[in-house]
This record gives C-alpha cells, sequence and structure tokens, in this order.
C-alpha cells in the first residue's frame, strides 16, 4: 500500500492566525464575538447533548509538559453556567491534547456530572491501558478515546495510520467504545480502508477539518467535493459506522456569516442526517468571546426545517453514538 504522507499543520499554515499556537488566546472575528445576550429563534430539542467540550483547570490539575498552551481555567461549573442559557444538561467531555493522557480533571468533571447526565472521551496509550482502568472509567460514563493529529501537528502515513487506529480498536471494542479523531480532511481517503475492519464506531471532530479557501468570495460556490478527502467522509457516513461533529466553525470559517461551511454543513447533514452530531466546543480554546447561537442558528438553517434532522443532530444520534439509555 502505498505512503500518504500528510501534514497535519499543512491546513494551518495556509491559515496564519489559526496556525499560531502560541499561549495567547486567539480572538475570533466580529460575527463571533458575543453581542450582549443574543438568544436562539427557537428552543433546542429536549435532551440536546453537546457531543464535544472541554473542561481545564491549570491550577489544579497540572498540563503535561508538551502542552502547546496554557489557557485559564474553564470548569464544569462554568460550562454548566455556559448551558444554561441553552437548556442543555448533558454533555461529552473530551480530553484535551493539553493533558496529554492524564485524565484527572476530565475524570473528576465526569463524576460531578454523573452518567445520566455526562459521558467522556479519555486519552490514552493502547499499548500500556489495562483492562482494570477502562472498566472502572466505563463505569463512570466514559465511551470513548480520542488520537488527536490536529493539534499536535503531527503527520502520519496511510500505513502507520491503520496500524495506531488498530491498537486502539483492540482496546476499545471489548467496551463498545468511539474511537474519536482529528485529523485533516484528507486522511478520510485512508479511511474508507481502514474503518471497516476496526469493529468500533468512529467519531470525526469538527466537520472532517476541510480546509476552505482563505478569503471567501460570495460570488463563487464552494463545491465540498473538490476538497480532497471529503467525498470519502460522506461515504463514511452513508457506511454506517462513522460519525462526524459539526462543531468549532471558528476554527474553518473565513466568513462572518459562516457562508464558505454552508455546503459543507448542509451536504453532511442530507448524505448522514442519522450520523452528524452537534457540538459547541467549549470553551472555545485558543480563541476567546466565542458567541454559540449564530452557529446554532446555521445548524437550524442546513436542516432546512426538517424536525427529525433537528432531532437526530442535537439528539438522537447522540444517544446511539455514545451508549445513552434513554428513559420511556
Amino acid at each position: 500500500m502505498s505512503s500518504i504522507w500528510l501534514k497535519a499543520t499543512l491546513r494551518l499554515v495556509s491559515h496564519p492566525v489559526r496556525g499560531h499556537w502560541g499561549a495567547a488566546q486567539r480572538h475570533a472575528s466580529p460575527w463571533l464575538l458575543r453581542r450582549g445576550q443574543s438568544t436562539l429563534s427557537r428552543p433546542l430539542p429536549k435532551g440536546t447533548w453537546d457531543s464535544h467540550m472541554h473542561v481545564v483547570d491549570p491550577a489544579r490539575f497540572p498540563l503535561a509538559a508538551h502542552a502547546q498552551y496554557k489557557p485559564q481555567a474553564h470548569t464544569l461549573a462554568d460550562a454548566q453556567a455556559f448551558y444554561s442559557r441553552f437548556g442543555i444538561q448533558n454533555m461529552v467531555l473530551v480530553q484535551p491534547s493539553i493533558y496529554g493522557n492524564d485524565n484527572s480533571c476530565m475524570l473528576q468533571a465526569l463524576d460531578e456530572l454523573t452518567p445520566k447526565h455526562g459521558r467522556a472521551v479519555v486519552g490514552l496509550d493502547p499499548k500500556t491501558i489495562d483492562h482494570e482502568t477502562m472498566e472502572k472509567w466505563h463505569a463512570v460514563g466514559v465511551r470513548g478515546a480520542r488520537l488527536n493529529l490536529v493539534s499536535v501537528g503531527r503527520e502520519v502515513s496511510e500505513d502507520e495510520l491503520r496500524a495506531e487506529l488498530e491498537s486502539y480498536a483492540r482496546v476499545l471494542k471489548p467496551f463498545k467504545w468511539v474511537l474519536q479523531l482529528y485529523i485533516p480532511l484528507a486522511l478520510a481517503m485512508s479511511l474508507v480502508n481502514i474503518v471497516p475492519g476496526l469493529g468500533v464506531k468512529v467519531c470525526i471532530d469538527h466537520f472532517g477539518s476541510p480546509d476552505l479557501p482563505r478569503h471567501f468570495d460570495p460570488s463563487r460556490t464552494i463545491y465540498p467535493y473538490d476538497m480532497q478527502g471529503f467525498a470519502s467522509l460522506v461515504s463514511l457516513l452513508q457506511a454506517g459506522n462513522t460519525w462526524v461533529k459539526l462543531s468549532a466553525p471558528y476554527r474553518l470559517s473565513n466568513d462572518p456569516e459562516m457562508r464558505d461551511l454552508d455546503p459543507v454543513g448542509r451536504e453532511l447533514i442530507i448524505k448522514g442526517v442519522n450520523r452528524v452530531v452537534y457540538a459547541t466546543d467549549w470553551p472555545h480554546t485558543r480563541f476567546d468571546n466565542i458567541d454559540s447561537v449564530p452557529f446554532i442558528e446555521k445548524c437550524f438553517e442546513w436542516c432546512g426545517g426538517d424536525e427529525n434532522a433537528i432531532d437526530r443532530l442535537f439528539r438522537g444520534n447522540a444517544e446511539e453514538l455514545w451508549d445513552v439509555a434513554v428513559d420511556t
């Protein structure tokens, strides 16, 4: 099999602001800044899940030595205050790269949430993790492990990616956990060949990380299938064992109204209505003053008034992905 070398940082080179991984917080485009108390045009579905958020507390839980940035503390209490605006009670805590495989901060927050309202995606080394630890984590709501190539700028060949994903799958499969991936979109071409043999659910972060035009021109149509890897991502969704998160638009979009993401978001919902999940990416690490309302409204728009699509995006798909028992 030929090796396809892909740098997770290539996407970032074309976006100098997003590609600067210094300690300072990033300031989002004006359209994302909080504008007073903006409110939603309609309520979110009852039982909505945020499928991707983080808690960090560097003072109580020291960062990994290789941490790419140092954020302020963002605790579970802070998150719940944020969610109160939207009536969201259910969240999936995701291990941020700055903590490496030390999940202590996240697990403490998960313990407070309880499995009724919380799930978590840990960082782990599949070569050293033990079954007993995973059993304990499973009991408190852990349902996945994350492989993050983008945040740390790792490059892999297809053969290396296959070997690493198979290593993860071997330890996740007994627990029916999700393998969560933060990878460049182009790697979806390799995943088409790899995912069917893993035997675990796969979830891809942030729209699959498409590389959108640096300068948005509203007079020119963006055709998502021109993006390397997009057709493969759609194929993965339709195959049924892969999900994608609609999340973190500010890491991708170069337009104040997110119009450059419109073709991507709409197509993912149309072709994978049962395999897309909504997420806030709170607390928007390396960005600040993010207003989540415009993105939620954009998600409503992409659903085109289809109430089933809205319910699947915000609630139903997450319940299936994260193994949530629904009270009847």
